[in-house]
């Protein structure tokens, strides 16, 4: 049983809803090769260096936010096989053509691809950086599209992807792949988990997140009625460790609300119910999910600069 009750099993105050505005920021990754997995994301994903500084680089599209931190820890040691951490970080393409230009790309430089699903709300193609870190890159079907359940939330699943579509609406445009657009964000961060009852708890019921898909092994939680902002699941880690922060991989995640009345709300809530809120930085207050995945709530959106300097939490 989880060490965790539910708010409803305690009888405990429901946490406030989230603002709906809340979104996802940049991903903080521990790597061994800071310059090959750097050239990587240039290389594959078409994003630009944002921020230089003391073994670390910031990624994201030109003219656009930051959407990956690499942080260089050459001594760092592997997570262990079943740790809570980072299943795949997930990059938002502007639209379907973007998504086609860029499948395009992989296919001229023969860069393989782990897997491709239709998700109903969403078209998405999925790949690893050479050190293992998981990555989904996708485009968004208009919400009025989305397949709504009727007892609230969005229905998703993995049908085949019309791959062929994709490539045909790209050749059809006629412009080539000139690297990510500036529109470019992070979609949605995809954690691995040790409990998905312990996690409920906390990213729902007390986060405020809404639930949108649950499942046995997983759950898929946003804000302002996102299809989901956070992926959680047990498929590799149920009953597993707690995220090492120190091992490659996950570092930090970056959850943006909108100012900083609203991170005031949120930080004084959770420690208020007994969760541990550290304040590293002005506009920041960091957490640790059940599992150990560090999250750093910012007021508002970070530039590349300042996700540089959260290196030192």
């Amino acid at each position: 049983m989880s060490e965790l009750l539910s708010e409803k099993s305690t009888g405990a105050t429901q946490a406030p809803r989230i603002a709906a505005a809340t979104t996802t920021g940049p991903v903080a990754l521990n790597v061994r090769d800071l310059a090959g997995v750097a050239a990587f994301y240039q290389r594959t994903l078409g994003l630009a260096v944002q921020a230089e500084d003391k073994g670390t680089v910031v990624l994201g599209a030109a003219g656009g936010v930051p959407l990956v931190t690499l942080v260089e820890a050459p001594a760092a040691v592997a997570a262990l096989p079943r740790s809570a951490g980072l299943y795949h970080l997930a990059i938002l393409l502007p639209g379907r053509a973007d998504l086609g230009r860029w499948l395009t790309h992989m296919a001229e430089s023969r860069t393989p691809i782990d897997g491709a699903a239709d998700h109903l709300v969403s078209e998405a193609v999925y790949l690893a950086d050479p050190e293992g870190n998981g990555i989904e890159v996708y485009r968004d079907r208009p919400r009025l599209e989305w397949p709504l359940k009727p007892g609230g939330g969005v229905r998703m699943d993995n049908a085949r992807l019309d791959i062929d579509g994709l490539l045909g609406l790209a050749r059809a445009e006629g412009t080539p792949w000139q690297g990510a657009p500036a529109g470019t964000r992070m979609g949605h961060i995809h954690l691995k988990v040790t409990d998905i009852p312990a996690a409920r708890d906390f990213y729902v019921g007390r986060l405020g997140l809404d639930a949108m898909e649950t499942m046995p092994s997983a759950l898929f939680v946003a804000a302002g009625g996102y299809h989901h902002h956070l992926g959680l699941n047990t498929w590799h880690s149920g009953r597993g460790t707690p995220l090492d922060p120190a091992a490659l991989g996950l570092s930090h995640a970056v959850i943006e609300v909108p100012d900083a009345a609203e991170l005031g709300r949120l930080a004084d809530d959770l420690a208020a119910h007994g969760v541990a809120v550290a304040r590293p930085m002005p506009g920041t207050a960091l957490v640790r999910d059940p599992s150990g995945n560090r999250l750093l709530f910012t007021a508002g959106p970070v530039d590349a600069a300042t996700a540089a300097g959260f290196t030192a939490i």
